[in-house]
């Protein structure tokens, strides 16, 4: 039980991590750090991504009752989450980084409202707290409790978790579109007053 407990917390961690990283970059206010949050979040992304892979793996190929085999067992709930990090959020995240890094000329510059708002974009963070929350019944189990044994608990805790995700969804969605609205360039305002004849 300790040695499946050891393979799950190094990677509930990594996905933790990432996902409070994520959190923070839209509050970012300077293009420099924000490059760099960007770039320790695509390392943990991609640390979280092969760490779990190599589990997910290892209990594919390993057959038997082995730690790996029980810790990949633990992580099914989190593959689907951490599929999505890896197909979108990975790419989003890496071009965000290439954003920033235009401004490495001037690394003072203000981060432009439209960058903040690719870093608020849903599919940036949620996946990756997604994941991070899909972990944790698995690192219960490890500890020894199984959330599944009693159906009176289980259900409560599926709700739960299914509004956590609703609601991190929905809080990125508008966070999204209040840095978009602000990113967008102002209207501009026409005159109201009709052109009279001209006198000379």
């Amino acid at each position: 039980m300790e040695s499946q407990l050891t393979i799950l917390l190094p990677i509930a961690a990594v996905w933790l991590a990432a996902g409070v990283v994520a959190d923070g970059l839209p509050r970012l206010r300077n293009t420099r750090m924000l490059r760099r949050r960007t770039g320790w979040l695509l390392m943990l992304a991609l640390t979280g991504v092969a760490l779990t892979a190599v589990v997910l793996g290892g209990g594919l190929l390993s057959a038997g009752t082995a730690p790996v085999d029980r810790a990949a067992a633990g992580l099914t709930l989190a593959a689907g989450p951490a599929l999505v990090a890896t197909v979108c959020s990975v790419r989003r995240i890496r071009r965000l980084w290439a954003g920033a890094g235009a401004f490495a000329s001037a690394p003072a510059t203000p981060a432009p409202h439209g960058l903040r708002a690719a870093a608020a974009h849903p599919l940036v963070g949620l996946p990756l707290q997604v994941t991070a929350l899909a972990t944790v019944p698995a690192l219960i189990a490890a500890a020894g409790a199984d959330l599944g044994a009693d159906p009176g608990v289980a259900g409560p805790a599926i709700t739960v978790g299914a509004l956590a995700v609703i609601a991190i969804g929905v809080r990125h969605a508008l966070r999204h579109n209040r840095f978009a609205e602000r990113a967008r360039p102002a209207a501009v305002t026409r005159s109201t007053r009709t052109a009279g004849a001209l006198h000379v």
